[in-house]
């Protein structure tokens, strides 16, 4: 090797490590960390009073036809998860802009909650109210039609304030109603996936870990942030639901999942500059692809039999695997690992 070639190569490993020097100083991992562990924490050890409070009210799934509890068991899961989020976010939020906390990016992630102030608040309320419509659906089991009507009015909403999906088409009517239509089927898909303990919200947290990653790698550190508050909450909870409940999510914390991930579907930028592959779109669908095709095919079944498709049944994919030998909680586990396999495939998506 000629003293050129070594003065060239030494220059090339200097300028690889500035450049991997600036991407770490400039990526916040300390408060994606924070993030997670705030809500993780704050959703695990606010949910025993959301139980209490669920006891008293009598806000509980009773035992009956296709449950396998004994007792009574509260829906104290989504209003834990819930608070996991907002309480947090809410803190860091102040935190930051009081200059409190000192992080690398915090300039970035202040200039992002100040340009976003509007889309974020009707996200938020948007959570509060998808929460609420599932609490009411569990304290009086509303019917189907004013259930979807509440849905729609939060679509719309979620719609007209924040990013749209336009799939390459420019007409904003498509844009408006490709996303309601997206919101609505993410949160229905969800809603019919809390059929085991644990499924849905390890799905979720398997969902939102995976486009918190996807965001953080494209820089958008709020929608990050976003991901990694909605994981750490959904984490919080699982120890009261799975494998044995003591909580579960209802239709409360079920709509609110699927709201989150619909929501964090639709806020990451998948074809950028950067990564001008058509292609890059489906990632939401690798990372969602268990709920969707659940919902998928029991709609189909559902409708082919001449049932209501929202009437609930026993032919999910995890009451599938269950008949064919595999444990509850194996099954389970099966399908968080398949979302995990097919999630990565939506990473690699990104990197093509």
């Amino acid at each position: 090797m000629t003293l050129a070639s070594v003065i060239r190569a030494s220059s090339f490993f200097r300028h690889s490590d500035l450049v991997i020097s600036h991407f770490t100083m400039s990526f916040p991992f300390n408060f994606f960390i924070a993030a997670f562990l705030g809500a993780f924490a704050t959703s695990l050890l606010t949910l025993p009073l959301w139980r209490k409070w669920c006891l008293r009210t009598n806000l509980v799934d009773d035992p009956g036809h296709r449950k396998i509890h004994s007792s009574p068991i509260p829906l104290a899961g989504g209003f834990a998860v819930l608070t996991g989020i907002l309480l947090p976010l809410a803190v860091g939020a102040v935190l930051l802009k009081l200059g409190i906390v000192k992080i690398s990016s915090a300039g970035l992630i202040v200039h992002g909650i100040d340009r976003r102030a509007i889309e974020l608040a009707v996200l938020a309320l948007g959570a509060v109210a998808i929460t609420i419509l599932g609490w009411l659906d569990d304290k009086h089991e509303l019917k189907a039609l004013p259930k979807f009507i509440g849905q729609i009015l939060i679509a719309i909403a979620v719609a007209a304030a924040c990013k749209r999906i336009t799939l390459f088409v420019h007409s904003e009517v498509f844009s408006y109603a490709i996303t309601i239509l997206w919101l609505l089927t993410v949160i229905n898909a969800f809603n019919f996936m809390d059929n085991m303990n644990g499924l849905c919200a390890g799905l979720g947290a398997i969902g939102a870990f995976i486009f918190a990653l996807i965001a953080a790698a494209n820089g958008e550190y709020l929608v990050a942030i976003t991901g990694f508050l909605m994981c750490g909450a959904l984490v919080g909870f699982l120890p009261w639901n799975f494998p044995n409940a003591r909580a579960f999510l209802g239709d409360a914390g079920s709509h609110l999942v699927g709201y989150l991930l619909a929501v964090m579907a639709i806020l990451p930028h998948f074809y950028t500059k950067q990564n001008p592959h058509p292609l890059a779109v489906l990632a939401p669908l690798l990372v969602l692809v268990i709920p969707l095709i659940d919902l998928a095919q029991v709609v189909l079944l559902r409708t082919l039999n001449r049932k209501p498709f929202w009437i609930g049944d026993v032919n999910h994919l995890s009451h599938r695997l269950a008949r064919s030998g595999f444990s509850r909680t194996k099954a389970v586990l099966i399908l968080w690992l398949i979302a995990t396999v097919v999630g990565l495939g939506a990473i690699a998506l990104q990197n093509l």
